[in-house]
């Protein structure tokens, strides 16, 4: 069945492996990079340096937010570094630019990435005219999702009402704070269907496919 999203106004999605699919490999990259960054700074051999990158992202969100908790590293030389990767890997899809295109109301990406990644994507995907702003790690003071001070925040910032907004991710945990806050909740990917989560409203592996077949305001 289709979803009912008739009550949206506003359209909040993540970027990595949401806007393009997690089978691209794109983010093995850049957590290639990170691998590369925590070795090169800790001096911990390649395995436990890892081990440490996968840590922190548990503990603290992302990566970048443990390394700026417990080795007090500056934000912007790691995120400048780890982005830099060739998108060779990212492939346009105009399906899914068509379907957010028709979406009514307003359209956020609120990415764990920086505004510079994130501009770099949606340049290449040609999906950069379609959304309003970025509430990127910057915009967050680098408190990565899933903090429920970084969804107030971006709530604040736009004037979002919960109620009437749906957010797209991959990641199951950073739908939590979304539900726990009123939102619809979508969950993206080919482990999505596999999610047996209460706060969890909708699955799909196909973002395209999802937005063209939902029921959408009328305007």
């Amino acid at each position: 069945m289709s979803a009912d999203l008739a009550h949206i106004e506003t359209w909040l999605f993540d970027l990595d492996n949401t806007l393009y699919p997690a089978e691209s490999e794109y983010m093995a990259l850049i957590e290639g990079r990170m691998t590369d960054f925590v070795e090169r700074e800790t001096g911990l051999p390649r395995d436990e340096a890892r081990a440490l990158q996968k840590k922190y992202y548990q503990e603290h969100g992302t990566t970048l937010a443990g390394l700026m908790a417990h080795h007090g590293m500056a934000p912007k030389a790691f995120l400048d570094e780890v982005h830099d990767v060739s998108m060779d890997r990212l492939v346009p899809d105009a399906a899914l630019r068509q379907a957010i295109d028709k979406l009514p109301g307003r359209r956020l990406i609120f990415t764990n990435g920086s505004l510079g990644h994130a501009e770099r994507v949606l340049g290449h995907l040609g999906l950069d005219h379609l959304f309003e702003d970025v509430f990127a790690i910057e915009t967050a003071d680098y408190v990565p999702k899933p903090a429920l001070a970084t969804f107030d925040k971006i709530a604040k910032r736009h004037a979002i009402h919960p109620p009437a907004a749906a957010f797209f991710e991959d990641s199951e945990k950073n739908l939590v704070p979304a539900a726990r806050m009123g939102m619809t909740t979508i969950l993206v990917g080919a482990h999505a269907a596999a999610s047996t989560s209460e706060f969890v409203h909708h699955r799909t592996h196909d973002l395209a496919g999802f937005l063209t077949s939902a029921r959408l305001k009328d305007l």
